[in-house]
């Protein structure tokens, strides 16, 4: 399979009427809110998806058979990124975290009758979901085998007990895909399995909604508690101990399309920091001409279409069913730090302006930072990154003896 960066014309009209949206409508209504979804009502969500249907740009990503324009990876890559130049604009074509990951999964591991009961409300937008799997210390986090929630097996089913927290949208979410041990202990590779479990079931509650410097995702961070939830033996979602492999479908994928996102949010910090340079004066000429603006101004170019390559690259292999581990996580590392230095640089470029409420880098810059904890923090990945290498060239020294 080959590879071009030339738009397929479908697609290339599909990011130029995201771009349309994004500007004339989601735009507005991220700046009355000040970029702060996390406690927005649900007709926030229903109004900015209905403008995205009659725009034609719902649910890229989704399947044809769900209402979604059906979308590889590839082609995915402008579409979100144009989606991603509001903070607000994933949330209206329906391609936010952690839905948008969550209907990958449930499209490639779900059952027949799973995907009617879940998928098919997620993806036509009529409800919103939760990934469940990180917990407080010592649980789950960068490390999944530490994981501590439980399930076990009854004559009906299973039966949850433990605590999540930091988890994405779980205010008003209709559904979480939980991540449970079914076997082995805490530090355990495997013994692991993926549970669909309804909100408003008896044990399981909102312990808390936690504050964070993220304030775009439409449902906040909460912390969650599992009593004695009882789900059905249908709840399983994948295979039974198999929790950690099935997470994989998600994750490679996931990390690419927040890459792409918060491109959206770069390049959105680098224009407004190159019209302000282009229209500033200081030291009687305009701030675009002095040099140290232009590195600036020329260093963001270089990290976004860096990152635009390697997301370019990461979406190849996986379209193609390539093991993506290594590339995924490299573009996840590189692209999250990139992003945070390009909010960083057009906030200097803008000077006290960029701090003030007067223009919108302030809620940009508290956004982009925790994304290089989300999904995995640059330290995890550059460890895991390593390993792979050295794991390879040890295969390889062997070989040759």
């Amino acid at each position: 399979m080959t590879t071009s960066f030339e738009l397929d014309a479908a697609v290339a009209e599909t990011t130029r009427r995201t771009e349309e949206l994004v500007r004339d409508v989601v735009l507005p209504v991220e700046a009355e809110y000040d970029g702060r979804a996390h406690d927005a009502a649900e007709g926030l969500r229903l109004t900015l998806q209905d403008a995205a249907r009659t725009a034609g740009v719902f649910a890229p990503h989704v399947h044809s058979r769900y209402g979604g324009l059906g979308l590889g990876m590839r082609d995915r890559a402008p579409v979100f990124e144009a989606a991603g130049y509001s903070l607000f604009g994933p949330l209206a074509l329906n391609c936010a975290a952690p839905d948008e990951g969550n209907v990958h999964l449930l499209e490639q591991v779900a059952t027949a009758g799973q995907r009617e009961r879940y998928l098919r409300p997620l993806a036509t937008g009529a409800v919103r979901s939760c990934f469940a799997m990180t917990e407080p210390a010592p649980g789950a986090g960068s490390d999944p085998a530490a994981l501590t929630t439980t399930a076990e097996r009854t004559s009906a089913g299973w039966l949850l007990n433990g605590r999540k927290w930091f988890i994405t949208g779980a205010v008003g979410a209709a559904f979480a895909i939980l991540m449970a041990r079914t076997s082995g202990e805490p530090g355990s590779q495997g013994g692991a399995t993926m549970f669909l479990v309804d909100a408003g079931l008896p044990g399981f509650r909102r312990l808390r909604d936690i504050p964070t410097m993220a304030e775009s995702f439409f449902g906040g961070h909460a912390e969650l508690i599992l009593d004695n939830v009882e789900v059905p033996h249908d709840a399983v979602l994948g295979d039974v101990d198999q929790g950690f492999r099935h997470a994989q479908v998600r994750l490679g994928p996931a990390r690419t399309t927040h890459c792409m996102r918060w491109l959206g949010t770069a390049r959105r910090a680098a224009d407004i920091a190159i019209d302000r340079a282009a229209t500033r004066k200081v030291f009687g000429t305009r701030l675009g001409e002095l040099g140290m603006a232009q590195q600036l101004i020329a260093d963001n170019e270089i990290d976004i279409e860096a990152s635009r390559a390697l997301v370019l690259k990461a979406c190849w292999e996986l379209d193609i069913g390539a093991p993506a581990a290594q590339i995924t996580a490299i573009t996840k590392t590189f692209v999250a730090e990139a992003v945070n230095r390009v909010v960083d640089r057009a906030l200097q470029i803008c000077g006290a302006l960029g701090v003030s409420d007067d223009i919108p880098l302030h809620r940009l810059y508290r956004e982009v930072r925790p994304f290089r904890i989300y999904d995995g923090p640059s330290e995890t990945h550059r460890w895991a990154i390593a390993r792979r290498v050295l794991r390879t060239a040890a295969q390889r020294l062997e070989g040759d003896r």
